[in-house]
């Protein structure tokens, strides 16, 4: 397993990092079966574990604390986010001084630790000043309960700000970025991840598989939307899971194309889609890790047996032949909706007529 340093922070993690969504009644409900599974990762070198307060309405944090207790936890760097909601109430979400002192005792006490070593804002939010949250997670890390801070899912302007409002008022800043990135979803090579490298930030990606389509496992030929398939399965949850696998939208017809020609590139370099969809992620110089979310320990094993893959100039030629740099083929992958594109944010309200 290769470590790099995340950011400017001397914290040396795994190229790849555990990521727990699928932990939970989310993906795998069997708490016994997922300590396993994290427990196979920092056998098999991986260093780095992420999580969020929303995953499985925190189950996920539940049952990673409960596979690092004792000596395992000092072997990890454990990563979690807040930002999305946790109650009916309209201060149990977001990313204002008010929840995030709630939401990171809440973390600690599922995670069953005194620290968090990086701590994420899950997304970027309009009603709060990126001062005032700064300044919570500064609060945060003097007292201790967190070494660093993260952003996830943020624009590059708005990575931007942060470190600008950071320097100006004299207090901690995001020390790593998290965003979508993959071969389908490639928008942030146009400012994140520059931004992330001149201000040394850290990039941990997710999504590299692109919700699975870059395993290969979805084809025209065999393409699974019945009731039981993976292309319903999210419509419960969200219409924006749902849309993922709607076959009658031109995007995911794009997609079934694209599949075609990448299982012949990586035929070609003689490896896995699987693996060189990571290893593509893991290209990009300002990558620092890319997350990896198995639900199973089979899943874990095939995820770890590329984990040293790296693809030559001629494989990323390739790839870019199909998926031009900076381009992203569903919008819907962004995994983010700016505020600032909603009607009422773009029109003027109408000028009153005289009676």
């Amino acid at each position: 397993m290769e470590y790099r340093t995340l950011g400017g922070t001397g914290v040396q993690v795994s190229a790849l990092c555990l990521g727990t969504m699928m932990f939970g009644p989310w993906g795998n409900d069997d708490a016994e079966d997922c300590v396993r599974v994290i427990h196979r990762a920092i056998d098999g070198g991986i260093n780095f574990v992420d999580t969020a307060d929303m995953y499985s309405d925190g189950r996920s944090e539940e049952i990673v604390g409960g596979a690092l207790k004792g000596s395992r936890r000092d072997e990890v760097v454990l990563a979690t986010k807040f930002h999305q909601p946790m109650g009916p109430g309209p201060n149990q979400r977001g990313n204002s001084r008010v929840w995030i002192m709630r939401a990171v005792e809440d973390s600690l006490r599922r995670l069953g630790t005194d620290h968090i070593d990086l701590y994420q804002a899950h997304r970027p939010e309009g009603d709060t000043d990126i001062e005032e949250t700064l300044s919570a997670l500064t609060d945060l890390q003097r007292q201790g309960k967190i070494r660093h801070l993260g952003s996830s899912t943020f624009p590059g302007w708005q990575m931007v700000q942060a470190q600008w409002v950071a320097e100006r008022r004299g207090l901690s800043r995001f020390r790593s970025e998290q965003p979508p990135y993959s071969i389908f979803v490639r928008h942030i090579e146009h400012d994140v991840l520059p931004v992330a490298q001149a201000y040394g930030m850290g990039v941990l990606v997710w999504s590299p598989l692109a919700r699975g389509w870059l395993t290969g496992r979805y084809r025209r030929e065999s393409f699974d939307d019945s009731p039981k398939g993976r292309a319903t399965r999210g419509k419960e949850r969200s219409p924006y899971l749902a849309a993922q696998f709607d076959l009658s939208r031109p995007e995911i017809q794009r997609k079934l194309d694209l599949v075609e020609g990448l299982g012949k590139i990586a035929a070609d370099a003689g490896i896995s889609m699987t693996h060189m969809a990571f290893a593509f992620t893991l290209a990009h110089p300002a990558v620092t890790s890319a997350i990896v979310g198995p639900r199973t320990i089979e899943q874990l094993d095939d995820l770890l047996a590329g984990a040293d893959i790296r693809l030559d100039h001629s494989t990323l030629d390739a790839i870019d032949g199909l998926v031009p740099p900076g381009t992203t083929v569903d919008e819907n992958d962004r995994g983010f909706s700016p505020w600032w594109f909603e009607p009422s944010a773009m029109r003027r309200p109408p000028i009153p007529r005289p009676a």
